[in-house]
């Protein structure tokens, strides 16, 4: 299986200490973007040391981040884009099982499902609730049950740059998902590991206030892309 037609995109915010493991373990691809979201410590040099193509979006923001990475990834006519979370919880090899539906053609977007496969604690209580919570509204107002709502994900660009994405933070997944049924583009998830994170804290699940945040954000988004 061939991945050079696949560009990875990282959105990285203060990432130095995790991202080497995460760009030493992603398979041979097209290219691989690491979206600087404004950080302060060292991850743009981290990245460049690794040979990744270092992106820079100053506007903090998930879907910001993403957006730049995806808009650099069409320009370059790239097939797949690949959005993987720059904390290692991942494990790049395994975009493997991402992209071959998308290559095989039969599905345009697949989701990494982390609901039966995560490590112990790598998911805590409130994360677990929130995505829950995330993943019932959506299927309320679209009729489609998503068992994940996990960051680990594969998109044929195309598909991608028609749903028009702008969202700029936490409910860019929701929009995703919500458009891709919309849209009428072929769903499919598949099982992921997900392991807690190699170091520092998460910037959604580190936190019960951060997590409560991420999930108004959701919620909102849920009403606003349903429309």
């Amino acid at each position: 299986m061939t991945l050079q037609n696949v560009a990875v995109v990282i959105p990285a915010l203060n990432e130095e200490d995790c991202l080497p493991l995460v760009l030493a373990a992603i398979p041979e691809v097209g290219a691989t973007f690491v979206v600087d979201n404004g950080s302060t410590d060292r991850t743009a040099q981290v990245a460049k040391t690794a040979g990744a193509s270092v992106l820079v979006q100053p506007e903090r923001g998930y879907g910001n981040a993403c957006k730049t990475g995806i808009d650099e990834a069409h320009r370059q006519g790239f097939e797949v884009v690949v959005i993987l979370d720059a904390d290692h919880s991942f494990d790049p090899q395994e975009m493997e099982r991402l992209v071959k539906p998308i290559q095989s053609d039969v599905a345009d977007m697949v989701l990494g499902d982390r609901t039966n496969t995560a490590d112990p604690g790598a998911l805590p209580p409130h994360q677990i609730f929130g995505n829950r919570v995330a993943t019932e509204l959506i299927y309320r107002v679209s009729g489609h049950r998503y068992r994940d709502m996990g960051p680990f994900r594969a998109i044929r660009t195309t598909s991608l740059v028609s749903m028009q994405m702008r969202d700029p933070s936490y409910g860019w997944n929701v929009e995703m998902q919500l458009k891709a049924l919309k849209l009428g583009f072929r769903v499919a998830e598949v099982d992921v590991t997900c392991r807690t994170r190699a170091a520092g804290e998460s910037k959604i699940s580190g936190s019960l206030r951060a997590s409560i945040k991420c999930g108004a954000k959701m919620m909102f988004a849920t009403w606003r892309y349903a429309r």
